[in-house]
């Protein structure tokens, strides 16, 4: 049960606190209150508390059962008999609110149809607003005469309800709206300023698939009919959308419509001449001469005493520094000013645009008031000043002391991760680029791995110093700091400085005695990484390797790449471990041949495929798409929307253990079958799944990739691809039969027969379901994230889920079915709960954002009750969760 939480309020000269007057109130206890909504003499001021009680308990996400709904919403029913104007609007709200039933609406309709014909004009507004929020497209056929007389009626509040409500009925009943048009086109002329505005918008939405019918409504708007200021910026954006599907000359002369966005500049209207001035400056291949008057205009907002004038127009004049910087010059005095803004937004707008147009002889000047207001501002803004001057710093590369110096005091001030990467990640640019900052941009780098907290930028700059310390004037000065972080540091970092010691001895021969000296030290280390790198680079550094080629081989060692996959490289290690063959690293496959997910462990056995890098959902997703952007026959199915975690398809103690991945694209399903071959004395060869799909009838089999070997313990794949309708919810059962060459291995000698046995082995089957199509991707606050996404396109309906052992095994099952991501810790359930909300957001196949919420209850003999509320960005989405519950 949903409790306010306090309001707390902290006054100058008292010490006491001001609650919420809604602490502590109770569904139970408010829906015993509603019982006065019967009274024979109605208490208008008791009823709009109680309205607003309940009111205030939906729009916390506390749930009503369909008998409490039902109840209340016949209680307000009653209140239409109160003349109350104030009551009124509080039914008005409580019946958007309660979303009636069809067959509850009929109650209600003719009430509101009464007052849609009121000379109240307020009850007409309202009710026009609730008639179309409640109805189907049936009543709303019934009343569209009364609707579209709204439209032009006089009254710019009725107008302005009418209006609205066709912009929300366009989404679902468009052939209705769309007879509009002779009346909407009639309200853009009015005289109101909303009415306008929403005509304006409506008329757009109606004609918006018609690019002809938008050009012919910018043409004749246009030449000065329209005079609401919202309305003006409407068009404004309406005119440019024109203007950027036009194919003319970008050329001013006879570029569309400009001439009127030019005009807009001189309107009395602030929110108009600010729209002008940016769409000028957002029109594609704009000119320097196009730009000059909506910098002209945007230079005056700098020096406007309202905030938000001076933030829109610094921002929108720091996005044409990036493309035009020279015509923004003309307005540094005035941001120059603007550094000592109080808002901290505007001086760091101002003062990153100023880095972007400023010019030499200002860099010293700007880098001493930059300093004066960095710590009072947040992460996120000093990351873009650095970024800022990353770029006036490679602009004018004489001034990279003043700038190298700024970048490493601030370097060892307080920040998080992001912010420090950022300096970092600046300062290796400007080393890379400008030559002469290599010495000191090395030296502030040193300095800074001595306290840094991040073992990531910790290994950046040591593999940074290994590279280019060697090539520097006096290379033994940095061996101390990375010593040091041998001798300090964690295991990762201490890894990192075995690696540059050994370039240093590498590339600089005076120096190879001491590096040896300290490698030597590194093998006591206590961490087998450290020990393993620092013998391989004593091995390395003190063999024959360097004495030929005036050591190329060595350099080529140390610095080179493998050009391996390094799972195949790991895979071929275990083989040869188990042999006394001499590791051939020419033999190693370049291809890539093992799965990115280390599966399910059976006892006593190694798993079918390992993989030693991150289990992140993102780099799972990143190497599953490289690996398939990776075969030529699926390179082509597009971006990848998900993969699934492994299916077991075996046993855990069979001879051969195979599980299957499941890919999903947009109208292409790849299934991944990863395989091990757990028998030594065999190879398996032309190892491929034949799929029957015959239960899976949307599915047809385009492509398939068989194994060219299998070796004992060596995990590989094969892969088959199956094509669907675009779009479409497939699901089916896929039967599986594993089908292989076997050939006899001499366990003493290793060598295969040549002649092969044909084999098969039966899998499990396999299904595809709708869980499939639903990416798990979480939402940091759900009641926003819900309301943002309006109930444009939201169903809801209630459904029976049967006898269940508990509450928690419903929800659960509910989650599974759906395959979304549960929010705020709604998927636990507390002990002995006879209700539980949970909230659900995921992300539906074309990256459809979709938010569901679960109202669960639980009766006597564990029967289970569920109301599904489903928001999505698409009606098709929203019908198709329903779809999957009712099926499930």
């Amino acid at each position: 049960m949903a409790l306010a939480q306090p309001l707390v309020k902290k006054d100058d000269d008292r010490d006491d606190e001001e609650y919420s007057p809604f602490l502590g109130i109770e569904k139970g206890a408010v829906l015993q209150e509603a019982r006065v909504f019967n009274d024979p003499q109605l208490d208008a001021r008791r009823c709009a508390q109680v309205i607003t009680k309940l009111l205030y308990l939906i729009n916390q996400g506390e749930t009503f059962t369909k008998v409490e709904a039902t109840e209340v919403f016949f209680a307000v029913t009653k209140l239409f008999q109160s003349k109350d104007t104030g009551l009124r609007r509080m039914v008005y709200l409580i019946i958007k609110e309660l979303s009636p039933s069809a067959d509850e609406v009929i109650i209600v309709t003719s009430s509101l149809m009464k007052d849609m014909n009121s000379k109240t004009d307020m009850y007409r507004a309202n009710a026009i607003r609730v008639l179309c929020r409640i109805t189907d497209g049936g009543l709303l056929g019934q009343i569209e005469r009364y609707l579209k007389q709204a439209i032009v009626d006089k009254n710019p509040v009725v107008a302005s309800a009418a209006l609205v409500s066709g912009i929300h009925l366009l989404q679902t009943n468009p052939e209705i709206v769309r007879r509009w048009s002779n009346e909407v086109q009639e309200a853009v002329q009015s005289r109101a300023a909303l009415v306008q505005f929403h005509a304006l918008g409506l008329l757009h939405q109606i004609r918006q698939n018609d690019r002809l019918a938008v050009s012919k409504l910018v043409t004749s708007l246009t030449r000065g009919s329209v005079r609401s200021p919202l309305a003006q910026c409407l068009l404004i954006r309406y005119t440019s959308q024109v203007i950027r599907e036009s194919s003319l000359n970008t050329q001013a002369p006879d570029r569309p419509f400009y001439d009127y966005l030019e005009g807009c500049l001189r309107h009395k209207a602030e929110m108009v001449i600010f729209e002008a001035a940016r769409a000028i400056t957002e029109l594609s291949g704009v000119t320097s001469r196009e730009l000059t008057p909506a910098i002209t205009v945007l230079q005056l907002f700098l020096s406007s005493s309202k905030p938000v004038l001076r933030f829109a127009a610094v921002r929108t004049l720091n996005k044409v520094a990036m493309t035009h910087p020279l015509a923004v010059t003309n307005c540094n005095i005035d941001m120059e000013s603007l550094i000592s803004d109080q808002n901290r937004s505007i001086a760091t707008l101002a003062i990153t645009t100023l880095l972007k147009t400023g010019n030499e002889s200002s860099v010293d000047r700007l880098m001493k008031q930059i300093t004066n207001f960095m710590s009072d501002i947040a992460d996120e803004f000093k990351i873009v000043v650095v970024e800022a001057i990353r770029s006036l710093c490679l602009k004018f590369p004489q001034k990279y002391r003043t700038l190298m110096n700024f970048l490493s005091n601030i370097l060892r001030e307080e920040g998080g991760f992001e912010y420090k990467k950022a300096i970092v990640d600046s300062i290796l640019i400007l080393i890379r680029d400008i030559p002469e900052a290599k010495e000191s941009g090395l030296s502030h780098l040193c300095e800074f791995i001595e306290d840094c907290e991040f073992t990531y930028l910790s290994t950046q700059i040591l593999h940074f110093l290994g590279n280019e310390g060697p090539k520097t004037a006096d290379p033994s000065k940095y061996i101390r700091y990375i010593y040091n972080r041998v001798i300090l540091e964690n295991a990762t970092v201490r890894a990192s400085a075995v690696s540059a010691l050994a370039k240093f001895g590498a590339l600089v021969e005076s120096l190879k005695p001491r590096i040896f000296v300290l490698l030597r030290r590194c093998l006591f280390d206590n961490d087998d990484e450290v020990r393993d790198r620092a013998t391989l680079y004593l091995n390395a550094l003190g063999g024959d390797v360097s004495s030929d080629n005036d050591g190329r081989d060595l350099k080529e060692f140390i610095y080179g790449t493998l050009h391996l996959p390094l799972v195949n490289l790991e895979a071929s290690l275990q083989a040869y471990e188990a042999s006394e063959e001499p590791f051939n690293l020419a033999a190693v496959p370049k291809e890539v041949k093992s799965q990115p997910l280390a599966e399910k462990k059976a006892p006593g056995k190694k798993a079918a495929a390992t993989n030693v890098g991150p289990t992140t959902v993102t780099s799972i997703g990143e190497t599953y798409e490289k690996l398939l952007a990776s075969i030529p026959e699926f390179s082509e199915f597009g971006k990848l929307f998900k993969s699934s975690p492994p299916v077991e398809l075996t046993e855990a103690e069979t001879e051969y253990a195979v599980n299957v991945v499941k890919h999903i694209f947009s109208n292409h399903v790849v299934l991944q079958y990863n395989c091990t071959n757990t028998i030594p004395e065999q190879v398996l060869e032309n190892v491929h799944v034949i799929v029957d799909a015959s239960e899976a009838e949307e599915f047809s089999e385009v492509a398939s990739k068989p194994l060219k070997s299998l070796p004992y313990d060596s995990p590989g794949q094969t892969f088959v691809a199956f094509e669907k309708p675009e779009g479409a919810l497939s699901t089916g059962k896929f039967s599986n039969m594993l089908k292989f060459v076997v050939k006899e291995v001499d366990p003493a000698t290793g060598d295969v027969e040549e002649e092969g046995v044909e084999d098969e082995y039966q899998l499990e089957d396999l299904e595809v379901n709708s869980a499939d199509y639903m990416l798990k991707v979480g939402v940091s606050n759900f009641k926003n994230a819900w309301e943002s996404l309006g109930a444009d396109f939201e169903r809801v309906d209630e459904y029976g889920l049967g006898v269940r052992e508990s509450l928690s095994e419903a929800v659960q099952a509910v989650i599974n079915l759906l395959g979304m991501q549960a929010c705020e810790g709604t998927d636990v359930v507390p002990s002995n709960s006879r209700s539980h909300t949970c909230l659900l957001a995921g992300r539906f196949i074309g990256n459809i954002q979709v938010l569901v919420r679960l109202s669960f209850g639980i009766d006597g003999p564990k029967q289970v009750a569920m109301k599904l509320a489903v928001r999505s960005e698409d009606q098709f989405v929203s019908d198709a969760i329903h779809e999957i519950v009712a099926n499930g």
